[in-house]
């Protein structure tokens, strides 16, 4: 009994090797495709987009040489040590928003208009409980 699961695992073995060279040689083949359509693909044209005509040439700018990127780059440099001064900082600009300002922002005109509403409804309720005393004002509003 040993000897079919070790011939059987022989038989499976060799299997799998004809699986997998049969896999690279497939591989091979689609690579060997995807050069041949590469070769035929246009290849890109390099320039010079340096003008040809004289009356352009005039109008060139002078290169840059290495000395000026030098004193740029250094002026910069020296910018960035200058101090700020902690009065030109807002604290309120510092301090961290809480999670729920964004929604709060856009409940606020809502917000208003309940407001509004509430408000209309409560003089018109105070007016209702006014109107039958309304011989008897006078003494309310003193």
């Amino acid at each position: 009994m040993a000897n079919e699961k070790i011939g059987s695992l022989e038989e499976e073995a060799l299997k799998r090797k004809e699986r997998l060279a049969a896999l690279k040689q497939k591989t091979q083949e689609s690579n060997q495709n995807n050069q041949q359509q590469n070769d035929t693909l246009p290849k890109p044209k390099f320039r010079s987009y340096k003008p040809q005509d004289e009356s352009l040439k005039e109008n060139i700018l002078d290169e840059a040489k290495p000395g000026d990127i030098i004193s740029e780059v250094q002026e910069q440099l020296d910018a960035s040590k200058t101090k700020f001064t902690v009065e030109e900082l807002e604290i309120g600009n510092l301090a961290p928003r809480k999670p729920d300002w964004d929604l709060k922002r856009n409940v606020a005109k809502k917000l208003e208009k309940l407001e509004r509403r509430t408000q209309k409804s409560i003089a018109e309720l105070i007016r209702k409980r006014l109107e039958p005393n309304q011989d008897d004002l006078p003494q309310i509003t003193e």
